[in-house]
């Protein structure tokens, strides 16, 4: 079993410059395709409210029921981007998704210039009680100054399984006494935190430079900190396309990263999400 823990899908894409297929670029069907030529069973899907995309929930949501067996939803929550971000009623408005969709969990994507407290705030403390009551997976973007805050939040609700993307945004240019890895592997200490193993382009130096070889002394040490068990391969499609294919998103990791035993890597494709996608308990909707 592998399950993609990191993917998008748009009815319109999202990003700039334009494109010939804005329509078609960021359709489900388009990452469905490259699953299926790719080996990948399963994939979660973080929604992400962005540019023409308000709706990407009820979208993301709309698609899922057309292939229940393949995708997983992770519906965006007040989001950076968001006219609610960090505004009274999270935890309502998580509630009302949770109640329409046979969701996962929730994204929360975090300001940079956010000192994260939003996340052991009184607000995201009720959010947070909704997550530990049915066992929702928790998908953070976050930047390395907010691993504090996560970490407080870990301690709060200690079951709650909080999954940072893209390796908590580590980068290799990172200056001397490298502080940012320094808070991601101190996050380590704590079992609720997880990390996606994600995002070999914005780790590294040169962006289009695969396979990354430049980033495995940082995703080695996350490895060796986190272990297979807290860790979870994403492609990042289709976002991942700026910078390589989705093949290579997969063999960055799987073929290029030999530091890792295969039996680890067996569970990081898939058997550590697939842990955690079947504790979710949603509430009946009948």
């Amino acid at each position: 079993m592998i399950i993609d823990s990191h993917s998008h899908a748009w009815p319109l894409w999202p990003y700039q410059p334009p494109v010939p297929d804005d329509a078609h670029r960021g359709k489900l069907e388009q990452l469905l395709n490259e699953m299926d030529l790719n080996g990948v069973d399963q994939a979660m899907i973080v929604c992400a409210q962005i540019d023409r995309n308000s709706r990407n929930n009820a979208y993301v949501a709309g698609q899922i029921a057309r292939f229940p067996n393949r995708f997983h939803q992770i519906v965006d929550l007040d989001s950076e981007w968001s006219a609610t971000y960090h505004q009274p009623g999270s935890a309502s408005r998580l509630q009302a998704m949770m109640d329409e969709w046979p969701i996962k969990g929730f994204t929360h994507y975090i300001a940079q210039s956010d000192d994260g407290a939003w996340l052991h705030s009184d607000e995201g403390q009720r959010v947070f009680k909704i997550a530990e009551k049915h066992h929702l997976i928790v998908s953070l973007s976050t930047y390395t100054h907010h691993q504090p805050a996560i970490r407080r939040a870990a301690e709060m609700f200690p079951t709650v399984p909080i999954l940072i993307h893209h390796m908590g945004w580590v980068k290799v240019d990172e200056a001397e006494p490298r502080e940012g890895l320094r808070q991601v592997l101190e996050s380590a200490k704590l079992p609720n935190i997880y990390l996606k193993f994600s995002g070999f382009a914005y780790a590294t130096r040169t962006n289009w430079d695969y396979p990354y070889t430049d980033t495995h002394d940082i995703f080695r040490a996350e490895y060796e900190h986190f272990g297979a068990a807290r860790m979870c391969w994403g492609s990042d499609y289709p976002v991942v396309r700026f910078f390589m294919t989705y093949k290579q998103s997969l063999e960055a990791f799987r073929h290029h990263c030999t530091f890792i035993s295969e039996g680890d890597k067996a569970q990081i494709l898939g058997g550590t999400l697939e842990k955690l996608l079947q504790a979710v308990n949603l509430p009946n909707r009948e």
